[in-house]
């Protein structure tokens, strides 16, 4: 029997709204924690993405 895959696809954006980041992860919990600790070194780091749309 084939194992299930759950896939989310999520959007986040910067607290003005007017810079969007759109990823696709198999644990959105985790990936969620990953970008609200990201260092200025990454895209969502430097623009401060990271509301939950």
């Amino acid at each position: 029997m084939p194992r299930e895959h759950k896939y989310y696809t999520y959007i986040l954006t910067h607290e003005r709204n007017y810079i969007f980041y759109v990823g696709v992860t198999n644990n959105i919990e985790r990936r969620i924690f990953e970008h609200k600790n990201a260092t200025h070194k990454t895209h969502v780091g430097f623009y401060n993405i990271k509301k939950l749309v």
